[in-house]
C-alpha cells in the first residue's frame, strides 16, 4: 500500500469508528473521510474527456484518483422534443437514470454513503433531475452546477415548448417549482452552488443571437444559471464552458466542497503518466475496429520523431491504451476508422495520468474536399473570446470563424488551398492560460483532417 493510500485508509477507518460512536448525525463528508467521492457530469454532446484537467487539479490537491469519476453519458445530445424518441439523442429521464446508475456503482465501490456531483451545462439538468425525481436526494451531499441554463436558454411557451432548454417548458418549470418554506428552486437536504459568467455565457443572453434568432428576446437574463436557495457565484469574463473547466471554477468548487481554498490551481506533474481513453462516435459509443497510432513530435514543427510509439486496433470497449507517456513530450494521435477521415490530433504534453483521453474522429465534408489541407483549432474546455483572448492560427488573428464579442465558438476551421505537408502553428493566450501547438498539414486529397487540440 502506497503512503497516500495508507493515509486515506487510516482516515476512512478512523472516521468509520467515530461515525459508529456518534450515531446518524455524522456529516456525510466526514463519513467519507477528507475526500468524498465526486462524480463529474459533462454537458450537451460532450464526453468525460472535458474533465481531464479538473481531475488533475483535484489529484494535485491529494484527492485519491479512485474517488474521482467523470462519466460518459450515452447519447449525450438532448432531444429536440423531450417527449419524442430521437435516434442518437437522450431524454431528460434517460440522462438522469444513467447518472443514477453511475452514482450507485461508485457508492458500492467506495463504501461511501453520499457523493458530490459536479455538472457542466446540460449535465446540471441530469443532476437536478436525479436529485429531485430519481432518489438522488438521499445519496448526494453537495452539488456544483457550472453554466447550467437553469432558467432555460430561452423561455417561450410557444417556441419548441417540449425542449428541455425552454425555461417555460414542463421540464424546467417542474425543476424550478418553489420548494420549502422559502420557496427555493433547489431540492432541500442537499447543498447547492451555481457558477455563472457575468455576461459572457452564450446560453445566458437576453438576445436570441446564439439560438439563431438575432433581435428576438429570449426572456432569459445573464443570471439565468443562478438558483434561489443556492450559493450563486459569478466569475467575471468567463465563458459558458469555463464556468466549469477554468482554474477559477476549480478553486471555487473545491472550496465549496471542502470548506477551504486549494493550495494552488496548477497541476502537479507525475514522473511517468499513463494515458488511456476511448475512440468514440458522437453518441459516446465505441467505434469497434478503429486504430490508434501515437507519435512523439517536434514541438516547434509537429514533425514526427521516429516510429510509432503505439499501434493498436481497439476492441469492443473502444479503449486505445494504455500508453506510458513522457510528461514533457508533444504527441500526434492518428485515428483511422471506417466512414471517417484519417484524423491527426496534435496535443501538448500530458502532465498526469488519465483514463479519459477520448477521441472522436472527424469527417471530411464535401464542401471541404477542394482544400489542399483542412485543419481545425479546437478548445474543448472553453470558447474563443475576442478581444479577451489572443489567438493566432497559421498567422491569422483572430482565426477564421471566431467573431468579436461574446465567447461562443470553440473551433476554428482553416482550409489551405496550397501548401499541404507544411507546418501549421497555433497559439492561445488568455490570462494565465498559454499554449502553442504545431502540426503537419496532411493532404485532404488523402482523406486527412488535422486537429490542433488545446489542453487548457
Amino acid at each position: 500500500m502506497n503512503p497516500m493510500s495508507r493515509r486515506f485508509w487510516l482516515a476512512t477507518a478512523t472516521t468509520s469508528v467515530l461515525a459508529a460512536c456518534a450515531g446518524p448525525a455524522v456529516n456525510p463528508v466526514e463519513q467519507a473521510g477528507r475526500f468524498p467521492p465526486i462524480v463529474f457530469v459533462h454537458g450537451n454532446g460532450d464526453s468525460a474527456a472535458l474533465w481531464t484537467t479538473t481531475l488533475w487539479r483535484y489529484e494535485s490537491e491529494g484527492w485519491p484518483r479512485d474517488r474521482l469519476l467523470a462519466v460518459d453519458l450515452p447519447d449525450p445530445l438532448a432531444r429536440d422534443d423531450d417527449t419524442v424518441a430521437q435516434p442518437g439523442r437522450s431524454s431528460t429521464a434517460e440522462a438522469a437514470a444513467a447518472l443514477a446508475a453511475e452514482v450507485d456503482a461508485l457508492l458500492q465501490r467506495t463504501g461511501a454513503h453520499k457523493v458530490v456531483l459536479v455538472g457542466n451545462s446540460r449535465g446540471g439538468y441530469a443532476i437536478r433531475n436525479y436529485v429531485q425525481n430519481f432518489g438522488g436526494a438521499a445519496k448526494v451531499h453537495k452539488v456544483v452546477l457550472g453554466g447550467t441554463p437553469n432558467h432555460g436558454v430561452w423561455a417561450n411557451a410557444k417556441f419548441r415548448p417540449n425542449n428541455e432548454f425552454n425555461g417555460a417548458g414542463p421540464f424546467l418549470t417542474g425543476l424550478n417549482a418553489p420548494k420549502g418554506a422559502n420557496g427555493d428552486e433547489v431540492t432541500p437536504g442537499v447543498e447547492w452552488m451555481t457558477i455563472r459568467s457575468d455576461h459572457n455565457d452564450k446560453y445566458a443572453q437576453p438576445d436570441g443571437v446564439w439560438i439563431g434568432a438575432r433581435g428576438t428576446p429570449t426572456n432569459v437574463g445573464f443570471d439565468g444559471p443562478a438558483l434561489k436557495g443556492a450559493t450563486n457565484i459569478v466569475l467575471p469574463g468567463r465563458d459558458h464552458r469555463e464556468t466549469s473547466f477554468h482554474p477559477q471554477s476549480f478553486a471555487r468548487s473545491f472550496e465549496f466542497i471542502t470548506g477551504h481554498a486549494p493550495t494552488h490551481t496548477t497541476i502537479t506533474p507525475e514522473a511517468h503518466p499513463v494515458l488511456d481513453g476511448r475512440i468514440n462516435d458522437a453518441t459516446n459509443h465505441a467505434i469497434v475496429g478503429a486504430t490508434m497510432q501515437i507519435y512523439a513530435v517536434d514541438p516547434a514543427t509537429g514533425a514526427r520523431r521516429g516510429a510509432a510509439l503505439l499501434n493498436k486496433t481497439v476492441a469492443g470497449d473502444g479503449r486505445w491504451g494504455p500508453f506510458e507517456a513522457s510528461n514533457d513530450a508533444f504527441y500526434e494521435f492518428v485515428i483511422e476508422a471506417p466512414g471517417y477521415a484519417v484524423t491527426h490530433v496534435y496535443r501538448s504534453p500530458f502532465p498526469r495520468s488519465s483514463k479519459i483521453v477520448h477521441f472522436r474522429p472527424e469527417h471530411l465534408a464535401d464542401a471541404d474536399k477542394d482544400a489542399a489541407a483542412l485543419l481545425l483549432l479546437t478548445r474543448p474546455r472553453g470558447y474563443f473570446g475576442v478581444p479577451r483572448d489572443h489567438i493566432v492560427f497559421d498567422g491569422i488573428s483572430p482565426p477564421p470563424g471566431v467573431p468579436t464579442g461574446v465567447a461562443g465558438v470553440s473551433t476554428s476551421k482553416l482550409k489551405l488551398h496550397s501548401g499541404a505537408g507544411r507546418t501549421v502553428v497555433a497559439s492561445f493566450d488568455s490570462g494565465p492560460l498559454h499554449e502553442r501547438l504545431a502540426g503537419t498539414a496532411w493532404p485532404a486529397a488523402g482523406n486527412h483532417v488535422v486537429v490542433l487540440e488545446l489542453n487548457d
